[in-house]
């Protein structure tokens, strides 16, 4: 429209000139507007996740042959995009969240969506899941072929996650099908390739991220590192990655749900119990609401706290209730988080206590 009125005074000043028999014609140059900046990448995290600053990626990598790399966008570390023939694209994404970020199941599911496919249970998962190395470290790899519901396109989504100092990583490449099969053994190299940067700080990541520089210290997931403890009824053992020393599942009336965690974190409480309620769409606490809101809680051998919190969990959108405690010995700090359907927690809040009391650690 500015082009248009520019143009038009520029006619009329030239018929008033000649209607006066001026010889002088002004000449007016019309700027050429500037092309709009090109899209953002959609977020792929729930509403209400803090925004990555763009800044340079913690990680390193060596990029494939063929691969683009492109401005990340919103809420990823970094972006790749491949060009096939016909116009076929891939596209390739680096987004870390906070804490275990709904867990494998509940993103899988997300992402089978994405390509018109059924949910799956936690056992079905772990039968697809496939190992594979990020980073020098285990990772696994889930692959979902399908179609684009909106245009019936045949699909296949690539997602890779590893759970590294209470921040999981997604590494997903997703596009046609074909294109993705034939760039997969890439996707798998250029994750063997990934490396953490010199300086190993959080460059590019929110305030509110844990490090994310290194594993955490104390045992993995192996039958060496667990504490002895007695385990509930109705509670069940299930693989909890490669930075839990012990994930149970809980299930409970009209399909309800709950899953305690136990881990050795890095960080320190605030930051931990900050990044819990981050899973629950809350804002973080200051030192002094935290400790307004802790909780003594009396152990055989141990000094423990005790807090509950309750939101909305950001995968889901469900309402959800955490319960966490935190056992403080002299060389490492527990962390036993019960998280799931608000009355679920509530049922199984005695059953968590007596869990953490009865553990005797090696």
């Amino acid at each position: 429209m500015q082009q248009m009125i520019l143009v038009w005074i520029s006619f009329l000043l030239l018929a008033l000139s000649t209607g006066c028999g001026q010889s002088d014609i002004s000449v007016y140059r019309v700027a050429k507007a500037e092309p709009s900046a090109a899209p953002q990448t959609a977020k792929t995290v729930p509403a209400g996740h803090p925004d990555i600053p763009q800044a340079p990626s913690p990680l390193k990598w060596t990029l494939p042959a063929g691969w683009e790399e492109v401005s990340p966008g919103e809420m990823r570390v970094a972006s790749f995009r491949v060009n096939g023939s016909d116009g076929k694209q891939v596209d390739v994404s680096i987004v870390p969240l906070p804490g275990m970020a709904g867990g494998n199941l509940a993103n899988v599911n997300r992402w089978r969506k994405q390509v018109g496919l059924a949910d799956l249970t936690e056992e079905e998962l772990s039968r697809i899941a496939q190992p594979v190395e990020i980073a020098g470290l285990p990772g696994q790899l889930y692959e979902q072929a399908g179609k684009i519901s909106a245009s019936g396109a045949p699909a296949r989504i690539l997602g890779a996650i590893q759970n590294r100092a209470g921040t999981a990583w997604f590494f997903k490449m997703t596009g046609d099908d074909e294109l993705v099969t034939q760039q997969k053994p890439l996707f798998i190299e250029f994750l063997k390739s990934l490396s953490w940067s010199d300086s190993q700080s959080t460059a590019g990541l929110p305030p509110s991220h844990p490090s994310v520089d290194s594993a955490p210290a104390g045992p993995s997931n192996s039958e060496g590192g667990k504490p002895q403890w007695q385990v509930p009824p109705g509670w069940h053992e299930t693989s909890g990655g490669q930075f839990l020393v012990a994930k149970f599942l809980i299930s409970g009336p009209d399909d309800s749900h709950a899953a305690v965690n136990v881990s050795i974190t890095g960080g320190g409480l605030a930051a931990n119990v900050n990044r819990w309620r981050g899973q629950l769409g809350l804002p973080s606490f200051t030192d002094a609401d935290l400790q307004k809101q802790l909780q003594p809680l009396e152990l055989p051998s141990a000094k423990a706290m005790l807090i509950d919190m309750a939101g909305t969990e950001a995968t889901t959108k469900q309402n959800a209730r955490l319960i966490g405690i935190v056992v403080s010995q002299a060389d490492r700090t527990w962390y036993y988080k019960l998280m799931g359907h608000p009355q679920l927690v509530e049922r199984e809040k005695d059953a968590l206590i007596n869990f953490v009391k009865s553990a005797t650690y090696k």
